[in-house]
């Protein structure tokens, strides 16, 4: 999905993270003050299967699959629910990472939480889900749903392009883009029809770098940076 201008999509990650408190309703409204083109938010479940808004699985040392939607508020009332986040966004293109790990205390096997953010998201085409699972993936996909995968640091993007058959996205690590491997990743990736996108950098040299090589969207806590940078 090129961007009208011909740029990269700009990708407030975690919403404008350098100004607000990540992933907070405050943060993505910053974003599009700063002129974001799109957020990237991260999910995960509640023990009551309520979807919040929130990087890591722990809250002040308790799991958030361990609390109820109503406890997590109490414990920290700044974790949005996904509808909230969502809305928060209006105008802008979103990517919601599903978070499973299985290192985490909520890792899901099954997939589920991807399968319930799907149904919430009620298919709009203005959204991708994205995960490193590559089963939440598939999961995402199968239901019709625009999806990308995310790279770990150490995976060379272009080992990753056939992982799940039917990504839209492929979003790798600054560090695997380095040099002359942007231009091949991106080559590669546009003879199988998949856009990349980088997370993250707050360098506009590097946004520029990016940019010639024709990445398609470029993550970074600072927006207004990209937009300085881009255009």
């Amino acid at each position: 999905m090129p961007h009208p201008s011909g740029r990269p999509w700009i990708v407030a990650h975690r919403g404008a993270s350098h100004a607000r408190r990540e992933n907070t309703l405050a943060a993505f409204t910053h974003a599009a003050e700063l002129g974001a083109d799109g957020v990237e938010l991260d999910v995960r479940a509640t023990a009551d299967g309520a979807l919040v808004v929130h990087h890591n699985a722990l809250v002040t040392n308790r799991p958030i699959v361990a609390l109820t939607r109503d406890e997590l508020a109490v414990v920290d009332p700044g974790i949005p629910d996904l509808a909230a986040a969502i809305a928060a966004c209006a105008g802008m293109w979103i990517d919601v990472e599903v978070k499973n790990d299985p290192a985490d205390p909520d890792w899901d096997p099954d997939a589920a939480v991807a399968a319930r953010t799907v149904a919430a998201l009620r298919g709009r085409r203005d959204i991708v889900l994205s995960s490193f699972d590559r089963g939440s993936v598939a999961t995402a996909l199968a239901a019709g749903m625009r999806s990308g995968l995310v790279l770990d640091h150490g995976t060379d993007p272009r080992d990753a392009l056939d992982a799940v058959p039917g990504i839209e996205m492929l979003f790798p690590p600054l560090m695997s883009m380095g040099g002359g491997q942007a231009d091949a990743v991106v080559a590669a990736a546009g003879r199988r029809g998949i856009e990349i996108g980088v997370w993250w950098t707050d360098d506009p040299g590097e946004m520029r770098r990016l940019a010639a090589a024709g990445v398609g969207v470029i993550f970074t806590n600072r927006p207004d940076v990209g937009r300085a940078a881009l255009g």
